[in-house]
């Protein structure tokens, strides 16, 4: 039994993960969670008055026991004693990017396996970090890019594979959203914001599976937006060994949009959701041939209780988390190739 913990309150926590992990089986199990102390939350506190500190404890400890009354499991105060504590074997982290090296490589130096959301961390140096600490140690290393587990993806792989389209001429892949509430993390750039891996990952993430081992970023560019100090929103090519191309372009004040278009030789497919469908959600594509359209449905899943099980899996064995490594090193990479096209 894998007894986890949550490094945090989140929305997405309590919204997505443990939900999912209520199906996941008898193999993992939602032991706690952290919340964080005094000091973590302020840093300094020689200028923080009692009753500053008194009203953030109480409203993390609010939130936390929403989890606790629903789920179960105990609140630990203090994201250190968290990650040292032996009431966990692994710690999920759904913090802001700039925090996930921090207490990620904390939790793989007390011992504990890591299943991290997207992205890992916010630079390939910290990412090979972690995964060295990981493999020194035996540990699970799993970022939680979840969409990549949903069976839709391979349902439009294998229409391609069929021909119907004939050859591939483009991919295109487009993941955009409007413009949130302005204290959200991704427009701050000391807690890692930024259009880039807030968006972009999930691109480049589905163009390398699109295009193979080879895959690589050939040209990029990140566009500003007056009165935000992150980039708003971006594009870039990808290309592999044999010719084929991804054109991939992503927003943090835009029109939603989440869609993959494979133009072929013979016909064009279109599919909205392709990165955020969640659990039960049936989603669909358009088969476009000349002036023939035709919509399909593709298979249901729930790609995070997926995400989960693949955790499990790393846990349980070396050859799954040696992969895990690769797939997260592979992923920062491209990350890399993108910031020094795109010059941030």
């Amino acid at each position: 039994m894998i007894r986890i913990g949550i490094i945090c309150p989140s929305e997405i926590a309590f919204r997505r993960f443990l939900p999912a992990l209520q199906n996941a089986g008898d193999k993992i199990q939602f032991a706690a969670i952290g919340i964080a102390s005094p000091e973590e939350w302020f840093g300094d506190l020689s200028n923080i008055s009692q009753k500053a500190i008194d009203e953030q404890q109480a409203c993390e400890r609010a939130k936390a026991q929403s989890f606790i009354d629903q789920y179960g499991g105990e609140i630990i105060v203090g994201y250190g004693n968290f990650v040292t504590s032996d009431k966990i074997d692994a710690a999920y982290i759904p913090l802001p990017p700039a925090l996930h090296f921090q207490w990620a490589r904390k939790a793989l130096e007390s011992g504990k396996h890591v299943f991290v959301e997207k992205p890992s961390t916010t630079s390939l140096a910290d990412t090979d970090e972690l995964i060295h600490i990981a493999s020194e140690k035996s540990l699970a290393l799993h970022e939680n890019y979840m969409f990549i587990y949903h069976a839709q993806l391979d349902a439009l792989n294998n229409v391609v594979k069929s021909e119907e389209i004939g050859d591939i001429r483009l991919y295109r892949i487009s993941f955009g959203f409007p413009l949130r509430q302005l204290n959200d993390f991704r427009y701050n750039k000391k807690l890692g914001g930024g259009a880039l891996l807030d968006a972009g990952g999930y691109c480049m993430k589905y163009a390398r599976y699109l295009l193979g081992d080879t895959a690589r970023v050939v040209t990029a560019q990140v566009n500003n937006i007056d009165g935000f100090e992150v980039e708003m929103y971006g594009s870039a090519t990808m290309s592999n060994n044999n010719g084929d191309i991804a054109q991939i372009s992503f927003g943090m004040d835009n029109d939603y949009r989440c869609e993959i278009e494979i133009w072929g030789s013979k016909g064009t497919i279109t599919s909205g959701r392709i990165l955020t469908a969640p659990a039960g959600f049936v989603p669909s594509y358009t088969i476009k041939k000349n002036q023939e359209i035709e919509t399909r449905e593709l298979p249901a899943d729930d790609a995070f209780l997926k995400s989960i099980q693949r955790f499990v899996a790393c846990v349980e064995s070396g050859e799954t988390r040696k992969e895990e490594y690769d797939i997260l090193h592979t992923q920062e990479t491209l990350v890399g190739q993108f910031r020094k096209l795109a010059k941030i």
